[in-house]
């Protein structure tokens, strides 16, 4: 699979949000309002992007932008709250998680033509009418890009949120803390943050049990790739370098091979680059690839002195490798793959 480059950026990750414009109700409606917010709790007021976001009831026209992720629709169905989505550009066509691809594959999609971008254009996104959008980062909020701005959505009754560390398009620094940043920042919106709360303690219990099963072990060099996606001009353009991907390999007893190959989160490299760097097991993310496992057994073949391909040593992934509610399974597979004595 080939992205724009554009397109395929997005796979860093993160969230923005503003203000929705309401109108003036009358003073004794406007005490009723505040008297029935304040006993649901709102409202409720967010610093996004560097800017504090208030708002007065839970979203109920929710649109998720593209960004080549899944993180914003992921944790919004981890969370109870399909229901309010109009129209959603998300998908991996494949989870972990089981049931999720499903659900993701029946949202609406509000009947949208994409931009060169892979996303909803700015007229179109009015359009949807939408109180809530949601991008992965601050390019769907872009107007070069050929997007709404957060302005222009503001003027039209839309919050806008993008996710942590898309405020400046740079995931580098992304931990699994990101990941309960975001279902933390929806629970309040929503008014759920009892279910957001449940989810992180789950998901920081999970890990703790891994890794301390794994504590001690000598930690293998894991390459981290994307299959079938090219996003440069060599022959490993999609070779994770930095982010949450690192993160979950600690967790879960690993290193990244390519860490310092690059300072943003991806490198892009050569084979020749590759062949030199010892491997001893590979991670590869399915991005709407029907077959990663293929890809990965291609890859082992085609550097056969590598400790990973003498011992078939990978796993496949998805959307629990990225920004989302679900890195606690990630770790526990590649643990699991990395240390198979342990479990």
């Amino acid at each position: 699979m080939s992205m724009n480059r554009s397109a395929a950026a997005a796979l860093a990750a993160a969230l923005c949000l503003l203000t929705a414009g309401c109108g003036s109700p009358s003073a004794d409606k406007a005490t009723d309002t505040k008297a029935a917010a304040s006993a649901t709790g709102y409202p409720v007021t967010l610093d996004n992007c560097g800017v504090k976001e208030t708002f007065a009831k839970a979203p109920s026209r929710v649109v998720v932008m593209n960004g080549a992720s899944v993180a914003e629709v992921s944790t919004l169905l981890a969370l109870g709250l399909g229901d309010r989505i109009v129209a959603n550009e998300q998908g991996y066509g494949m989870s972990e998680v089981p049931g999720r691809a499903a659900a993701i594959k029946k949202l609406p999609t509000g009947g949208v033509k994409l931009n060169d971008a892979y996303d909803i254009p700015r007229e179109a996104m009015l359009g949807l009418r939408p109180d809530l959008v949601l991008s992965t980062t601050s390019y769907g909020f872009d107007q070069k890009n050929g997007f709404a701005t957060c302005g222009q959505l503001k003027d039209a009754g839309a919050n806008t949120y993008v996710s942590p560390r898309g405020c400046r398009q740079d995931t580098s620094g992304m931990t699994i803390a990101d990941s309960y940043r975001l279902l933390r920042d929806m629970g309040k919106v929503f008014g759920v943050s009892d279910r957001a709360e449940k989810l992180i303690a789950a998901s920081e219990k999970n890990i703790a049990a891994v890794t301390a099963k794994v504590k001690g072990e000598k930690k293998p060099k894991v390459m981290v790739l994307f299959s079938n996606m090219s996003m440069g001009g060599n022959d490993f353009s999609s070779v994770v370098a930095k982010g949450i991907y690192n993160d979950i390999l600690a967790r879960a007893g690993g290193s990244n091979a390519f860490e310092n190959a690059s300072r943003t989160s991806f490198a892009d490299l050569s084979k020749e680059k590759v062949a030199a760097t010892d491997v001893d097991a590979l991670v590869v993310i399915g991005y709407n690839d029907p077959n990663p496992a293929a890809y990965a057994r291609k890859l082992l073949k085609e550097f056969p002195q590598r400790p990973a391909s003498k011992n078939d040593t990978y796993v496949t992934l998805s959307d629990s490798m990225y920004l989302g509610p679900s890195n606690d399974v990630a770790v526990r597979k590649i643990a699991g793959m990395l240390h198979p004595n342990d479990f």
